[in-house]
């Protein structure tokens, strides 16, 4: 990899290895969004960014959660997940009230139009997943490739902003 880069260019910061890695990383990121929406997109009707939300209320028994903790938990701004909700809820996919318990925060219920939205879209969806994605891997890799992934992503909850999801550790 040739190491001119544009003044200014954020890899030219980056050393040749963490430039290989970070463009690595960026491309199967950017991408792998792009074809996952227009996956579920042409094959549910639903964006990747309802499929998020749709699956994190499946975390819950009841499919039931505090906007605020439905928020951690997709990693969205509580401003954006409120907006993108209201769009969901004008299609049947969510319900959305009072918190029951202390009727003082906001809870979205997955709606039954919305459960089987779901039940509809994951077979393809994972179907996608599988063959775009750990079909690439041996089990060594997939392995290595979960273990990696956890490591940042415990990183970035140590120096975030966001809390750390209840249910994980």
């Amino acid at each position: 990899m040739t190491r001119d880069f544009v003044p200014g260019s954020p890899f030219a910061l980056l050393s040749e290895a963490e430039t290989a890695a970070w463009y690595a990383y960026m491309k199967v990121h950017l991408r792998l969004d792009y074809e996952m929406n227009r996956q579920l997109r042409a094959d549910s009707g639903l964006s990747l960014a309802d499929y998020h939300v749709l699956v994190a209320l499946t975390s819950d028994s009841a499919g039931r959660m505090r906007v605020t903790d439905l928020a951690v938990r997709i990693g969205w701004e509580r401003s954006r997940l409120s907006h993108h909700l209201k769009r969901m809820r004008d299609r049947g996919l969510v319900e959305t009230g009072t918190a029951a318990e202390d009727r003082r925060g906001t809870e979205v219920v997955l709606s039954a139009a919305g459960w089987e939205s779901l039940r509809q879209a994951a077979p393809d969806h994972v179907g996608f997943v599988r063959e775009a994605v750990l079909d690439a891997l041996g089990p060594d890799e997939l392995a290595q490739l979960t273990t990696l992934l956890d490591r940042v992503y415990d990183r970035l909850v140590e120096r975030g902003t966001l809390p750390r999801p209840d249910d994980h550790p």
